[in-house]
């Protein structure tokens, strides 16, 4: 993904990557406006999203990784 480019508060160009979510509430926030408030709100909800994917990653691991330790057990004499 290509970084996107913002204008700060002072006129400086900020680039960050692209993310679903961010363009997500930018899109909302065009079309609806919205108050500092519900801008904070979004930007809470981004960060929970992406800690709500983190997990599932993780989970999908942890899975992944116990199921390559099982095995049959094999007596030997």
């Amino acid at each position: 993904m290509t970084p996107r480019k913002m204008q700060s508060n002072a006129n400086e160009e900020v680039a960050y990557e692209r993310c679903l979510c961010r363009e997500l509430i930018d899109t909302v926030r065009e079309f609806v406006g919205v108050s500092p408030a519900v801008r904070q709100h979004l930007s809470n909800s981004r960060v929970e999203f992406l800690k709500a994917i983190r997990q599932v990653i993780d989970e999908r691991i942890d899975h992944l990784s116990g199921q390559a330790q099982k095995g049959t057990k094999v007596a030997v004499e």
